[in-house]
């Protein structure tokens, strides 16, 4: 199983996350987002670098309850919510993301 991204092949696992995350490149995030239904927005780029940031200092994809609380804290309270997080990734801002953003599913999700 791979996604074709300017005539590259990035392999991933059978939920879609791919299984090298130095070959994650931003044009691979819109082929996932239209795989999960997501049109990505200027909000959701926010998140995305938000995460890749976060994975690139801790090592570690957030589950949902420290995403929100990472999130509040260098993004603002109105950014930092369940509620707005839901809104960009309805499957779960935490998995759905770290998937876009090409980075391992979130520790703790199903």
């Amino acid at each position: 199983m791979a996604y074709e991204v300017n005539g590259q092949t990035i392999e991933h696992d059978e939920e879609g996350y791919i299984t090298d995350i130095t070959q994650w490149v931003p044009e691979l995030a819109g082929i996932i987002a239209k795989e999960e239904e997501v049109d990505l927005t200027d909000e959701h780029w926010e998140v995305i670098k938000f995460l890749r940031e976060y994975y690139d200092e801790y090592q570690i994809a957030p589950a949902i309850r420290v995403l929100v609380k990472a999130v509040k804290k260098k993004l603002g309270p109105e950014r930092g919510s369940n509620k707005y997080l839901y809104e960009l990734f309805p499957y779960g801002p935490a998995k759905q993301a770290c998937k876009i953003a090409g980075l391992p599913k979130p520790t703790g999700c199903i």
